[in-house]
């Protein structure tokens, strides 16, 4: 059974995923991962999420504030061993339920094109493709989204 803790980027568990994370973007984007890593810091994220089974930390994501009534979505990852079994679903819905209790209505993202089970999670949670935004526009290898979760 899947435990989801809510928590802040100073949880051991969601930094020691994230640099698991971080390991696996740098295979997939290869020579853009420099350009999309200065977007991913972790410092001063309040609203993180780690899902854990049987006591172990196996997937992580976070939220933090784009608008005054929007939460971006971030840092979204589920270790090899935790795939297919839904625990990125739950991580989502979670970050989508604390938003929404917050008073925020709307989830924003970015993923990589390169990303094609980032991309399919996204659309079953009902993400709708937006143009990109912020410093996404213009980048020919990110994909945006977007959720009105009210």
């Amino acid at each position: 059974m899947i435990q989801l803790k809510r928590t802040d980027s100073e949880n051991a568990d969601f930094k020691e995923l994230v640099r698991s994370l971080d390991t696996y973007l740098a295979v997939m984007d290869g020579e853009d991962h420099a350009f999309y890593a200065q977007f991913n810091k972790i410092d001063k994220i309040a609203f993180v999420v780690v899902a854990y089974e049987n006591d172990k930390p196996v997937g992580c994501g976070a939220i933090k504030e784009y608008l005054q009534d929007t939460m971006e979505v971030k840092r979204m990852y589920v270790a090899p061993e935790g795939r297919g079994q839904g625990i990125a679903t739950e991580i989502l819905s979670e970050l989508e339920k604390w938003a929404l209790e917050m008073s925020y209505f709307r989830c924003v993202l970015e993923t990589g094109k390169k990303q094609p089970d980032a991309i399919a999670l996204y659309k079953k949670k009902g993400y709708r493709l937006i143009p990109n935004y912020g410093q996404y526009k213009g980048v020919e290898n990110s994909i945006c989204f977007e959720k009105n979760i009210a």
